[in-house]
């Protein structure tokens, strides 16, 4: 009976030390995870402001050659300047936030037109 006992008390007290030890490791990578919980979500807060600021400079882009396009279509020849583009159909740019490079060979070929973000 006493064998019995002996063998039950370690086996009570494995399971114990065993419980503790999971809960101290679960305890542990909870804390892991509210810690660094944070960070993971400013980074995925900056990665998709990342993307929608490429975005956007993409899509002013692509608004500034259609513009282009629709120009030569109207009046059979692209605008010879960004001023001029600008004006005749409406199309506003941030300056502070973009720069716009505008380089117009020929009124007859397509300008070439590079939009990069300015850093803060």
């Amino acid at each position: 009976m006493e064998g019995n006992r002996n063998g039950l008390t370690r086996l009570l007290g494995g399971l114990l030390l065993l419980s503790g030890l999971l809960l101290f490791r679960l305890g542990l990578l909870q804390s892991i995870f509210l810690h660094t919980h944070p960070v993971w979500f400013a980074a995925a807060v900056d990665g998709l402001d990342r993307g929608r600021a490429e975005e956007d400079r993409r899509r002013l882009e692509e608004t500034l050659r259609r513009g282009c396009v629709a120009c030569y279509a109207a009046e059979g020849a692209y605008p010879a300047s960004l001023d001029d583009l600008t004006e005749r159909y409406g199309i506003q740019i941030d300056g502070e936030r973009y720069t716009v490079r505008y380089s117009a060979f020929a009124e007859n070929l397509m300008p070439d037109i590079t939009v990069l973000e300015n850093t803060p």
